[in-house]
C-alpha cells in the first residue's frame, strides 16, 4: 500500500521504505529527514528499562539504521539519539559526542525527548510505536529539532518547549518554523479511561473546543482523545502558523502492516524512527 498523500510521499529505495514531508523537500538542498517504514525493521537501540539488547538484535538495529541513512544520502555515524522516558525535557545537540559511531544510548542524552541542533551533519533521531514524533525546522536560522510526543509529552507540551527552547537558545522566530507530524495513533485508536481523560481536561482549559478532540465512546469508562489535534492548537499558541504545521494524517494502528504500534503488537513491540538532519 502506498501511504502517499498532498502532504507525504511514501518512497521505495534499494530494498527500504521511508516517507518523506512535500514542505521538507522544498529545502532538500540543505536538509535531510524521514520517517521509516516497515515492521520488518526495528530502531531500538536499547531496552525501555535501559538494558542493553543482545549483540544480534543491536547489530540489526545498526544495520536497519544503515539503510535508512544510505537511502537518504546520509551516514550512521552522523546519528544523535535521545533516551526517552516520556519527559518534557529538551537538550542541545551542539556536536557529535562519538566520532566514527552514533551517539547511541549516551547518559548526555538521558531522560531526554527532544533534541535541537544547529550544527551541519548532526542526524536527530526519535522512535515511536504509536506516539506523535515531531520535526521542526527554521529555514531563516537554520534549525532543526526532532521531538517525542506521547500522551504523557503532550501533556507536559514539549512540543510547545521545543519552540520556546529555539526562541531562547537561537532566536528563532515561531513564525518562521514548519512543524511536521509524523505518524501516530489517532483519535480513532486513542481510548483511555477516566483518569487519563480528567488529566487532558484539566491541563487544557485554554483550548475552547477541549469537548470535541475528546470524545465519550463508553458512558464514563472510556473516551477518544485527539492529541494530534490538541499539539496543533497549542503550536499554534505559541505562534506557528497553521500552513507551516504539515500532518501526515497516518494512524499507526489503522497501517499496523507498515508501522510499528505498541496497542496492536503489545510486548516486543519494535520501533520505527524519524531522521532529521542539516546538510
Amino acid at each position: 500500500m502506498n501511504l502517499s498523500n498532498e502532504n507525504i510521499l511514501h518512497i521505495q529505495k534499494n530494498g527500504v521504505e521511508y516517507l518523506q514531508f512535500r514542505k521538507l523537500l522544498e529545502y532538500k538542498d540543505i536538509l535531510n529527514h524521514a520517517y521509516s517504514l516497515g515492521i520488518n525493521k526495528n530502531y531500538r537501540t536499547a531496552r525501555a528499562n535501559k538494558q542493553m539488547l543482545e549483540d544480534k538484535e543491536y547489530r540489526k538495529a545498526i544495520e536497519d539504521y544503515q539503510s535508512l541513512c544510505l537511502a537518504i544520502n546520509s551516514q550512521l555515524e552522523h546519528l544523535v539519539k535521545t533516551n526517552q522516558e516520556h519527559t518534557d525535557e529538551v537538550k542541545i545537540a551542539k556536536e557529535k559526542i562519538n566520532k566514527d559511531e552514533p551517539d547511541f544510548n549516551l547518559e548526555q542524552y538521558a531522560k531526554t525527548d527532544g533534541l535541537i541542533t544547529n550544527q551541519k551533519e548532526i542526524m536527530l533521531s526519535t522512535t515511536n510505536a504509536d506516539c506523535i514524533l515531531l520535526l521542526f525546522f527554521d529555514p531563516v536560522k537554520r534549525v532543526i529539532a526532532n521531538t517525542h510526543s506521547g500522551w504523557r509529552g503532550t501533556l507536559q507540551r514539549i512540543s510547545v518547549k521545543t519552540v520556546q527552547k529555539m526562541k531562547r537558545e537561537f532566536d528563532c522566530n515561531p513564525e518562521n518554523i514548519i512543524c511536521c507530524i509524523c505518524p501516530s495513533i489517532r483519535k480513532c485508536h486513542f481510548e483511555v479511561e477516566k483518569e487519563v481523560k480528567d488529566n487532558f481536561e484539566n491541563e487544557f482549559t485554554d483550548i475552547e473546543k477541549i469537548e470535541q478532540i475528546i470524545e465519550e465512546t463508553i458512558p464514563n469508562q472510556k473516551w477518544h482523545i485527539d492529541t494530534v489535534e490538541i499539539n496543533k492548537i497549542i503550536l499554534q499558541k505559541e505562534g506557528l502558523k497553521p500552513e507551516n504545521i504539515v500532518d501526515s494524517g497516518i494512524c499507526s494502528v489503522c497501517h499496523s502492516d507498515l508501522i510499528h504500534s505498541y496497542r496492536i503488537e503489545k510486548q516486543g513491540y519494535g520501533l520505527n524512527t524519524a531522521l532529521i538532519e542539516l546538510k
